[in-house]
């Protein structure tokens, strides 16, 4: 088999390219072709399902990965199978193993090497792991922060930062690349410009804000490994009086939602993560067929995005450029330009009517030409539908403004001045399309903000069954309803310990189909059971979801979920890890409450027990033991209330008088508790034994008893720890007792 693009089984795209490795060519070409090995195939047309393990399902990055991967595997009639974690925690291949026929694992490889070892074809997604050789797919991070950095220096800048979490291997290598660059147009590379931070977030960026300051005004640019890096960064230097781009131009990396809206828009290199998972699936499809593949993987291709924090102005040097399209060409060429705008700054392909992107855009260039002829005014609701089309292409409110700019500025540009009567046809229509902008953009946001509605209500609900529901509703999963989810299975480990079973605890089927009965049991390998799957699951349509339930204790099971995208699942990013969190809890809190009913009968069993002994004692009453000549021992065994209180009194004055005692031993050792009703009768009872002349003494008097008789007057009663502490103090005071009285005598 071999590893060229001849009669490859992938369609690779020119972005694609064998990778540089530190491993010999012979190595990877071996290691290639072993991970190719498919096992024996279910039959040429028969469809797969490739297992994607990744530790997030939602995210700017994670979210469009796997939908990439699902639409790539969807069109080719073919199944995915999703595992949140990462390859140790989700037991991978194991989990779901009799169904997978190739693995896709993204960026954390924690037990990647059992995964390997198990001879399944497999891939990494968005890092390579440092010590296992096999294919993977990254972003062309190099030629991404190369044309980065090539552009601040062709805008003037010299001292040039680069900033980012170097944990991270893609932002390595965009840390190299960044070097490279300064190379390649001469500028020495300063270390002291290389600044590390703790992460990949907001919080990373603004952490080392006072660094980056330090550095100015020599530095004036920077290149960051992550657009939140920037974007935090930026917050922090504004806040300190920099201006941008004026004082310090910033361009990042992976253009996130935020980079649009930011103040002011930031430049940035664009990754296509759905073309990511796109070509994943294709990969590991190929390698699943044992067909040739690039030994290492592919890389795929981003684009700088120019806007403001890097001193450009992309929307203007658009407008400013000149259109020479013939007369009889207008139309047409006034839609590409349109179009353009709106996905600037790549361009419109020659072969790529404007309409594939835009459908309406002919209809809004038709409308302003028949108003500039004389026609009527264009319906405001059929412009405003146009340009809700177009808010679907860009949220990007300047770039949209634009395109009304754009056909204002068109006689002009033709040379073809308008009276003062077409000029305000013209006007007006201008006028009616950024009313019909503003329309669309409200009616985008006005339907973000009834998601996030119905997305609160949502999970007030869910979190309302699972958190204040019984256990049959939680675990019967019928908080789905309120859901997209179509399936769902819950599934507990029959040993935690061991995870090799799971016991069936619930399961949910939106239109009544199959599903396992509860208490059935399924092999770990064999979850979830394919065969009651339902048919969206099985064709393709939807993906299959397999969450870990864990709490702070436990490691409680499996929660399988069919649906579409988790965001369309949830109508959020990140929701579905909530679910499983407040699963884990509400498991945690049953058997939390099971213990404590458990531990409540064992009490009340154990109280019955020192209960009905406490009243045997009663019945019998107390032993008077000589212990020595003039020493009495009274052993005490249960509860004390008021009324056996007085009972050790009068047996105590009888014992004194009967057995000529000098010294009472009162052994506490078998009293769970003395109260200070209790402990003011023992001081009554040392009292009245000493008015016999005897002196009484506790024993066995434990530090919570000590506490409670210290406010009450015991008068001469004392106190020792043990029976035998009394022994070893009295035995000398009973002989010479003893002798006193023979003497007497």
């Amino acid at each position: 088999m071999g590893q060229g693009r001849q009669r490859s089984g992938v369609p690779l795209p020119e972005q694609w390219g064998d990778l540089p490795g530190t491993a010999s060519r012979q190595a990877r070409v071996t290691a290639g072709a072993a991970a190719g090995r498919a096992d024996v195939p279910r039959g040429a047309a028969s469809p797969r399902t490739i297992g994607v393990v990744a530790p997030f399902l939602s995210g700017a990055f994670w979210g469009p990965v796997l939908i990439g991967i699902h639409e790539a595997a969807q069109r080719r009639g073919h199944r995915t199978l999703v595992l949140r974690g990462t390859p140790s925690e989700v037991q991978a291949p194991s989990l779901g193993g009799e169904q997978v026929d190739g693995w896709i694992v993204i960026i954390e490889f924690d037990g990647l090497a059992e995964l390997a070892r198990a001879g399944v074809p497999f891939i990494t997604l968005g890092a390579r792991p440092a010590d296992i050789v096999c294919p993977a797919v990254l972003p062309d991070n190099h030629g991404g922060v190369r044309s980065a950095v090539l552009h601040l220096i062709e805008h003037g800048h010299r001292r040039i930062a680069f900033v980012g979490n170097f944990a991270a291997y893609d932002v390595r290598e965009r840390r190299d690349a960044y070097k490279d660059a300064l190379v390649e147009a001469g500028i020495p590379v300063d270390p002291d410009l290389i600044i590390p931070c703790d992460n990949n977030m907001y919080s990373g960026g603004r952490a080392v804000a006072p660094e980056l300051l330090a550095r100015l005004p020599g530095c004036t640019a920077a290149v960051f490994g992550t657009d939140k890096n920037a974007l935090g960064m930026m917050s922090a230097l504004k806040a300190a009086g920099v201006r941008l781009p004026e004082d310090f131009a910033i361009i990042g990396f992976d253009d996130v939602a935020e980079a649009q809206s930011a103040d002011p828009p930031l430049s940035t290199v664009r990754q296509r993560f759905e073309m990511m998972g796109s070509a994943a699936c294709e990969l590991i499809l190929t390698m699943i067929a044992g067909e040739t593949f690039p030994a290492e993987g592919v890389r795929t291709a981003n684009a700088l995005i120019q806007r403001s924090s890097c001193g450009c102005n992309v929307i203007q040097n658009f407008l400013d450029a000149r259109d020479e399209a013939p007369e009889e060409d207008a139309a047409d060429a006034v839609a590409r330009r349109m179009v353009e705008l709106l996905i600037l700054p790549r361009p419109l392909p020659p072969d790529t009517p404007p309409t594939d992107v835009w459908p309406a855009v002919t209809r809004v260039v038709d409308m302003y030409f028949s108003v500039l002829r004389g026609a009527a005014p264009a319906p405001a609701a059929e412009l405003e539908r146009a340009y809700r089309q177009a808010v679907d292409i860009t949220p990007d409110l300047g770039a949209l403004l634009a395109t009304a700019r754009l056909l204002g500025q068109l006689p002009e540009r033709r040379r073809a001045p308008l009276d003062a009567a077409a000029r305000r046809r013209v006007d007006d229509f201008l006028e009616l399309a950024r009313l019909a902008i503003a329309r669309a953009r409200l009616a985008a946001e006005t339907q973000n903000v009834h998601q996030l509605g119905v997305l609160a209500r949502t999970n007030y609900e869910v979190s309302f069954a699972l958190l204040g529901g019984t256990q049959q509703e939680y675990r019967s999963l019928s908080w789905l309803e309120t859901t997209t989810v179509v399936w769902g299975c819950l599934a507990l480990w029959d040993d935690p310990a061991a995870r090799a079973e799971l016991v069936i605890a619930g399961a949910y089927s939106r239109d009544g189909g199959p599903v396992p009965p509860d208490g059935s049991r399924c092999r770990l390998e064999a979850f979830p059971p394919e065969t009651m799957l339902p048919p969206s699951a099985t064709d393709g349509t939807y993906s299959v979801f397999l969450l870990p339930i864990r709490s702070a204790q436990r490691d409680w099971g499996i929660l399988a979920l069919v649906g579409p995208t988790i965001v369309a699942m949830t109508g959020d990013e990140g929701t579905v890890a909530i679910w499983g969190t407040l699963l884990g809890a509400a498991l945690e809190r049953d058997a939390l409450v099971a213990s404590l009913s458990a531990q409540h009968a064992d009490l009340q069993k154990a109280y019955a027990i020192e209960r009905a002994l406490s009243e045997t004692v009663r019945e019998l009453g107390w032993a008077l033991i000589p212990l020595l000549p003039g020493v009495l021992l009274v052993p005490l065994i249960g509860m004390i209330d008021g009324g056996r209180a007085q009972q050790v009194l009068e047996k105590v004055a009888e014992g004194v008088s009967r057995h000529e005692a000098l010294r009472v031993l009162l052994d506490l050792t078998g009293v769970p508790f003395v109260d200070a009703q209790v402990a003011h009768s023992l001081g009554m009872t040392s009292r009245a034994a000493a008015m016999l002349g005897a002196r009484v003494y506790l024993v066995g008097v434990r530090p919570d008893i000590a506490r409670s008789l210290a406010d009450v007057d015991l008068g001469a009663l004392a106190t020792f720890s043990s029976l035998s502490a009394a022994l070893r103090e009295l035995a000398p005071a009973g002989g010479r007792s003893l002798k006193g009285r023979r003497g007497a005598r």
